[in-house]
C-alpha cells in the first residue's frame, strides 16, 4: 500500500465497512450515506492499487489483500485511538460487551459492580445469538462458548456451562421449543420422543411460559437452578456442556477501561458458574 496516496479518512471509513461487512451498518456508524461510502471505497482501491472487497448482494467481504490491509490499519487505529477515546479530558471509553441471552441475563445483576469498578467506561451490552467479530471490532469483549482460533485475540477460560430441563413441577411432560439455531434448541428439535406444546422465538418468552406451568424448558443451570419456581425435571444434558471464554482483541485489552471491564466481568461470570455447580 502507498501510504502517501491513501487518505486517512478513507482508511477510517474502510475499517467501518470491513467491520460491518457492508455499507449499511457503516453508514449508520459514520453518518455517511451508503453511496458516498461506496465511492470512497472505490477511491481507496484506486489509491492503494489493490482489490480490497468482494462485493455481493449480502454485503462486502474482504479479499486476501483486504485482510492484510485491515490488519495494518487496525494496528494503527489501535495505537492512535487510546489517545482520544480513553478518559482524557473527561471523555469515557465505550466498551461493547457481547454474549448470549442467558449469560447477559445473569450478568445484569453484576452490572452495578462492573460499572463502579470501571469508572472510565461506558458499558454497552449486546445480546447476540451469532458471534460478533471481535477481530473486526464489532465488539470489544465477547463471551464465547469455545476458545477462539483467530490470531490477534486474547482469551481467558471462565468455566463450564451445563444445561438441564426445568419446569414448575415434575408432572409437566411437554416441552417449550425455542425456534433458534442454539445448541440447546437443536438438541430438543432432535429429540424424537419430546412432546412439543408450544414454540416461541424469544428465550425470555420461553422462560415466562415455563414459569406459568405451560411446559418444560431447556436452560443453562446457572439460570434454572436459581429460579425458585422451577425444579429440575430432566438431568443435566451432557452433550450440551461447553466451556465459557472471555475474549477481547489483543490490543484493546491494554486500554484501561477495557481491562477494568474484563477483570470485573471475569469475576462476575466465575461466581455465576460456581453457584450452579
Amino acid at each position: 500500500m502507498s501510504e502517501m496516496k491513501a487518505d486517512w479518512n478513507d482508511l477510517k471509513f474502510f475499517l467501518s465497512v470491513a467491520r460491518h461487512n457492508g455499507l449499511s451498518g457503516a453508514a449508520r456508524q459514520t453518518g455517511m450515506s451508503p453511496a458516498t461510502l461506496g465511492r470512497r471505497m472505490q477511491a481507496l482501491e484506486r489509491a492503494t492499487g489493490i482489490e480490497i472487497f468482494y462485493r455481493h448482494a449480502r454485503g462486502y467481504d474482504l479479499t486476501e489483500q483486504g485482510e492484510a490491509l485491515f490488519a495494518r490499519v487496525s494496528a494503527l487505529d489501535a495505537e492512535v485511538r487510546p489517545l482520544f477515546s480513553d478518559n482524557v479530558g473527561g471523555r469515557k471509553t465505550l466498551v461493547k460487551l457481547s454474549g448470549g441471552h442467558w449469560t447477559l441475563h445473569a450478568l445484569a445483576a453484576h452490572v452495578p459492580n462492573i460499572s463502579k469498578a470501571a469508572p472510565d467506561a461506558i458499558l454497552r451490552l449486546i445480546s447476540a445469538t451469532d458471534q460478533m467479530k471481535i477481530n473486526h471490532r464489532e465488539a470489544v469483549i465477547g463471551i464465547r462458548n469455545q476458545r477462539p482460533e483467530k490470531i490477534g485475540l486474547a482469551c481467558r477460560r471462565v468455566g463450564t456451562v451445563s444445561f438441564a430441563g426445568y419446569a414448575t413441577n415434575a408432572e409437566i411432560k411437554g416441552w417449550i421449543r425455542l425456534a433458534s439455531k442454539a445448541p440447546s434448541a437443536q438438541w430438543l428439535a432432535a429429540k424424537d420422543d419430546a412432546k412439543i406444546v408450544i414454540e416461541v422465538n424469544a428465550p425470555r418468552l420461553a422462560l415466562d411460559l415455563a414459569l406459568q406451568g405451560i411446559g418444560r424448558i431447556v436452560l443453562p443451570c446457572f439460570i434454572g437452578d436459581l429460579m425458585p419456581k422451577l425444579v429440575k425435571v430432566h438431568p443435566k444434558i451432557m452433550e450440551l456442556n461447553h466451556e465459557q471464554w472471555l475474549v477481547s482483541h489483543d490490543e484493546d485489552r491494554f486500554i484501561p477501561a477495557v481491562r477494568q471491564v474484563l477483570d470485573q466481568t471475569y469475576s462476575a461470570l466465575s461466581s455465576i458458574l460456581e453457584a450452579s455447580t
